[in-house]
């Protein structure tokens, strides 16, 4: 199907209710346009208040999340620099992860991130978690919300909570501080809760037991005979095999130029194919048997891999799933994507693996925004948090006139790296022609 068709007719369809609205005034206490973004807000925002009770806590909990957002904040100017260090040094092509449009969390335009249900209600349930942190740090540091909202026609939609602008210029020190940093922080939370879901979830899964191909070599043995990827090794030559190992058992005997039939499972049908082995690539090892040429896919050792992820670092890992597709590609992907490898997986429930395809976006979406979000550099969370520290302690010391230079030099310089990173890979492939 083209979709192009489609999507010019809903954003003209979108276009002539925007207008129509606009002319005509109609629901103007509650739509508001800021150019072509419709933003559609309430008042109605006193279920905030509830979170007032749990004032204590929440304070504890926001400067606990201040601290890591510090922490963070710190750790992505250290990375951006050496980013651009090895930008530089490296010299990309504007290609794979370096293509503009794969620098920006957009799911379908960013090719690494699919363009999925369960993408694009991670992204709505991050930016209404995000926002929803705003605004109960808001009233339980006695900022008054003044509406709530979604913005239109933003990636489709986005939400906002616009607190009392009199009352937040008001307000100064750590107080603000938690505000701004309690969409991070939730962010932050939420996203390794999902982490922590999924590998609880992935703890109920059987793995199928057999050697499993995981990928064939380019032009030897297997690959010359059809043998296809994900997929199980019944016989060899006849003899039934359960295991990698018995499979190299048999293998130990031959030599390169013999025959071998390989009878293979493979989306429930079971074939045999005829191989003659090749012998051992340089690099595998000296080794005088014949060569098959397949790699095996252990859905064992990737469930104990999923296991041992539970701590920060490990979280951290699975950030770089969507992105790692080096070789046969990281067997991580089964987290995040539909893949052949899930049917070597006994699941406890039908749709078991959509689940965990959610859990894991929510995650990874989540701390993504959460980190960029803490980047030192003004709109971000984190720009504001640097702006209300340096004039605190500007302020202490006598010199609040120079706390605006120090914020708008240190977001400036931000910005200028974040445009590099982006622009570089572009620059360098114009002056090598």
């Amino acid at each position: 199907m083209d979709w192009l068709p489609v999507l010019l007719a809903v954003v003209a369809l979108y276009g002539v209710i925007a207008l129509i609205i606009r002319q005509k005034g109609y629901f103007s206490d509650h739509i508001a346009f800021y150019g072509p973004i419709i933003a559609i807000k309430s008042m109605k925002v006193g279920f905030f208040d509830r979170f007032r009770k749990y004032s204590s806590f929440l304070r504890l909990y926001a400067t606990f999340g201040v601290v890591m957002v510090i922490v963070i904040s710190v750790a992505m100017t250290i990375l951006l620099f050496l980013s651009l260090t090895y930008t530089f040094a490296v010299r990309p092509p504007p290609t794979g992860i370096y293509a503009p449009q794969n620098i920006l969390l957009i799911p379908g335009l960013n090719e690494y991130i699919p363009s999925t249900i369960a993408v694009w209600l991670a992204f709505v349930i991050t930016i209404a978690v995000h926002e929803f942190g705003h605004g109960i740090l808001s009233r339980v540091e006695n900022i008054r919300v003044k509406s709530i909202g979604a913005l239109l026609f933003v990636l489709p939609i986005g939400f906002f909570v616009e607190p009392d602008e009199e009352e937040l210029n008001q307000t100064k020190g750590m107080k603000k501080i938690r505000m701004f940093g309690a969409g991070i922080t939730n962010n932050l939370v939420i996203g390794g809760a999902c982490f922590l879901a999924m590998i609880l979830l992935m703890g109920l899964v059987m793995p199928v037991t057999g050697p499993v191909i995981g990928g064939v070599y380019q032009n030897y043995s297997a690959q010359q005979a059809g043998v296809p990827g994900f997929s199980l090794i019944q016989a060899v030559n006849g003899n039934t095999v359960s295991s990698p190992a018995d499979v190299s058992a048999l293998l130990n005997a031959s030599r390169p130029g013999d025959p071998l039939t390989l009878t293979i499972e493979h989306d429930g049908a079971v074939s045999d194919y005829q191989l003659i082995l090749s012998e051992w690539p340089e690099g595998l090892g000296n080794r005088t048997s014949g060569f098959m040429g397949v790699t095996y896919y252990d859905p064992a050792l990737v469930l104990d891999g999923i296991g041992e992820s539970i701590s920060p670092v490990g979280f951290l890992r699975f950030l770089t799933v969507p992105f790692d597709i080096a070789g046969f590609g990281n067997p991580l992907r089964i987290l995040a994507f539909d893949t052949d490898a899930q049917q070597f997986y006994i699941v406890p429930f039908a749709g078991f693996f959509g689940l965990v395809h959610f859990l894991f976006w929510c995650g990874w979406i989540n701390i993504s925004v959460g980190i960029f979000n803490a980047i030192p550099m003004v709109p971000l969370d984190g720009g504001y948090i640097l702006k209300e520290g340096v004039d605190r302690l500007f302020e202490r010391r006598g010199i609040s006139k120079y706390s605006m230079y120090v914020v708008t030099f240190i977001s400036t310089l931000m910005i200028v790296i974040l445009l590099s990173l982006i622009m570089l890979p572009y620059l360098f492939s114009i002056t090598a022609v």
